[in-house]
């Protein structure tokens, strides 16, 4: 039995900070069935690459799931989602907040119907606020919560993650925020409202900058791939490639002086804490650079490591795929899509021992897919009368 099995979850949510909660949730056992528009469906179905007119990346991050369509702005289609409330213990949607509210689908209306209900929404800035109605995507989310201003390198143009750590970082905290009123609904017996702000859980992955800036007054800034309290912890230039070594105490920095037989460096008054090789880190790079530059990364990594000092190499994501430790634990499985054939896609980090690890994956769901199989089974409407709904444009 999976963890969350028998958890129902009704999912409104489109391209990314939303379905990739929904996407942890199905891992770990959830019912997840998607509400999509007639016809179009969820943005994220139009976003490449594209493989055989497949969209691989809504493929990634919604298989499994179960499909319905339905117009939620036709009289009808409000009523079949108030009763399908009835029948979940989750609802999950992304929308500018006040949408649902416009539409009579808030989290004051759906109670109404389900006492029970776990009303889960992420938006850019949340439902309270001056910013609570304004647009919002990833890149304004990693800019405004701070994380451009101290990512790339000194002296250049603000620089965004490569991945979308806003919509992603949202999306955890999501799927943390419904997992915990699960827990006070078991212990009490009421559901409740789940507000997650891409802005606030930006705000909270900040680390130690804030606390950084309140020490002195100065501003963090961008510092390339070095760490700004621990050194040396960056990216170091063998004689054919970079490769990361992290010294996180001063005992892994004797241990590094001894593997790549520098000695001397051990002498060196100004290197022998932390705080001092963070002050001096100008003459501790120069110092490593004229030794680690005559191995290749592959040496160095293989010398290093085998004194028990963490390092590795920076891999290219063809790497990261064929990574022998992350093929051990599973972490590229396939999809077999009837349009595109088997692809391969990145598993599911949450290793439980009560939880199978599966080496494949089920496709995403055509719109509508689903439609009979739950408007059947939950509401019991007959094969006619969904047929019906379709012509009057509700499905």
């Amino acid at each position: 039995m999976k963890p969350l099995q028998n958890l129902k979850i009704l999912d409104l949510t489109r391209v990314l900070a939303g379905p990739f909660c929904t996407m942890i949730l199905s891992d770990l056992g959830a019912e997840v069935v998607k509400v999509e528009v007639p016809g179009t469906g969820d943005d994220a179905r139009s976003f490449g690459p594209f493989k055989n007119g497949q969209s691989l990346y809504f493929l990634s991050i919604n298989r499994e799931k179960k499909s319905i369509s339905l117009n939620l702005k036709s009289e009808k289609g409000k009523q079949l989602f108030c009763s399908l409330i009835k029948e979940f213990d989750v609802v999950v949607e992304n929308f500018r907040p006040g949408t649902m509210e416009k539409l009579g689908l808030g989290y004051e209306d759906l109670k109404q119907h389900n006492p029970k209900i776990i009303y889960a929404a992420s938006s850019g800035y949340g439902h309270t606020g001056p910013s609570s109605t304004k647009a919002s995507y990833d890149i304004l989310a990693q800019a405004m919560g701070g994380i451009m201003s101290i990512t790339g390198w000194p002296n250049t143009p603000p620089t965004r993650v490569g991945m979308s750590l806003g919509d992603i970082t949202a999306s955890l905290y999501l799927a943390i925020g419904i997992l915990a009123a699960l827990q006070y609904r078991n212990n009490t017996g009421l559901g409740q409202k789940v507000d997650i702000a891409m802005l606030d859980c930006q705000v909270s992955i900040l680390e130690n900058a804030i606390t950084r800036y309140q020490v002195d007054g100065t501003l963090p800034e961008p510092l390339g791939n070095r760490h700004p309290t621990i050194a040396p912890f960056q990216a170091f230039k063998a004689s054919d490639c970079y490769f990361v070594i992290g010294c996180g105490n001063d005992s892994l920095w004797k241990k590094l002086c001894c593997a790549i037989e520098r000695h001397d460096l051990l002498e060196r008054q100004e290197f022998t804490t932390n705080a001092l090789r963070t002050q001096h880190l100008s003459e501790l790079i120069s110092e490593l650079d004229k030794t680690i530059c005559t191995k290749t990364a592959d040496e160095w990594v293989k010398i290093i490591d085998a004194a028990g000092i963490p390092c590795g190499p920076i891999n290219t994501i063809d790497k990261v795929m064929n990574d022998s430790q992350v093929l051990a634990r599973n972490m590229v499985v396939e999809v077999d899509d009837k349009k595109v054939g088997k692809i391969k896609i990145a598993g599911n980090p949450i290793k439980m021992s009560t939880l199978v690890d599966k080496i494949d994956r089920l496709p995403a769901p055509e719109i509508g897919e689903h439609n009979v199989e739950v408007l059947s089974s939950l509401l019991g409407l007959s094969v006619k009368e969904i047929e019906q709904l379709k012509t009057d444009g509700v499905l």
